[in-house]
């Protein structure tokens, strides 16, 4: 299990140019590449649409060695309804929290040396106000559980991952894959898991060979498969396979063969190029407006 790693979790985003600002601007994260679709995921990356859309990778660094996010936006969908399910990002600089009050980014000080802000749809954030490490500055994700002990059975026994610390008070337990990775912490919630529609989704590369393996584990463990094994294709880039699964609260999980993705995932430095390119030819704001519609609320 060693050679599994995190990935990146995936956010839809309503409005791609505030969301660009909170993450470059505040953040201070890299745009690592950009890519256009004409149309929906085989595998439902960005949801259940079937109409165009697009990917952003964000991050400190490469995706080799840091824990990034993957913004999906579909064109014509403005807002999307939170659930109870993602319950924050948290990252250390000192930086970002410097950047945040000098745009006027809303903070909170939720403990000492902590900040909480939220991205544009909502999505919560923890800063660590210190100085940001040289190696990857995203310490945790954390998802809302049902039921604690049944949750890490599932990530620890069937995934994989190692308990690296349980609060019993707190009903948190944190795991991961490796100490140098950004780890995954799971807090009971004390009730049913609502993903809403905006609900996002955790990646995970493992070796190639080892997705036939996770599938099978997962149908004889009578665990829910959402998208068996699939190869996707990205324009003029590698196509890589996955396998998507669902816990026991319905929380979606990527699997990726981990030699495909590398290639894939490699960093595009015309990225933010892209980027501004496709917001600047983006006029379906003007269109809603001009006929005096609404985007659509998913």
């Amino acid at each position: 299990m060693a050679l599994r790693r995190a990935l990146h979790f995936v956010f839809k985003v309503g409005d791609r140019a505030k969301t660009a600002t909170f993450y470059r601007d505040v953040l201070g994260m890299k745009i690592l590449r950009h890519e256009e679709f004409e149309e929906g995921c085989k595998a439902t990356c960005n949801g259940p649409y079937d109409g165009k859309w697009s990917k952003t990778m964000v991050g400190f660094g490469p995706e080799d060695d840091h824990f990034v996010a993957e913004l999906t936006y579909n064109y014509g969908v403005g807002e999307y309804k939170l659930g109870n399910d993602f319950l924050g990002i948290t990252l250390q600089s000192s930086q970002a929290v410097s950047n945040a009050k000098c745009l006027g980014w809303p903070l909170t000080e939720v403990g000492e040396a902590l900040y909480l802000t939220q991205a544009p749809g909502g999505y919560p954030f923890y800063l660590v106000d210190k100085e940001q490490p040289p190696n990857d500055p995203v310490q945790k994700v954390c998802l809302g559980v049902s039921d604690l002990q049944r949750s890490t059975h599932y990530w620890s026994t069937l995934l994989g991952m190692k308990v690296m610390d349980k609060n019993e008070e707190k009903k948190m337990v944190l795991m991961g894959f490796a100490d140098s990775q950004c780890k995954l912490e799971l807090r009971d919630i004390g009730g049913m898991v609502d993903h809403g529609t905006a609900f996002g989704r955790i990646a995970f590369s493992c070796p190639r060979e080892q997705l036939p393996d996770i599938e099978a584990l997962m149908k004889k463990e009578n665990q829910k498969i959402l998208t068996p094994l699939v190869s996707l294709d990205t324009p003029g880039k590698a196509t890589v396979e996955v396998v998507i699964l669902a816990d026991p609260d319905g929380h979606e999980i990527c699997f990726v063969g981990d030699e495909a993705f590398r290639q894939l995932s490699m960093l595009d430095p015309k990225g933010n190029e892209f980027l501004d390119k496709a917001m600047a030819e983006d006029k379906s704001d003007e269109w809603f407006a001009k006929h005096n519609k609404q985007k659509t609320a998913a």
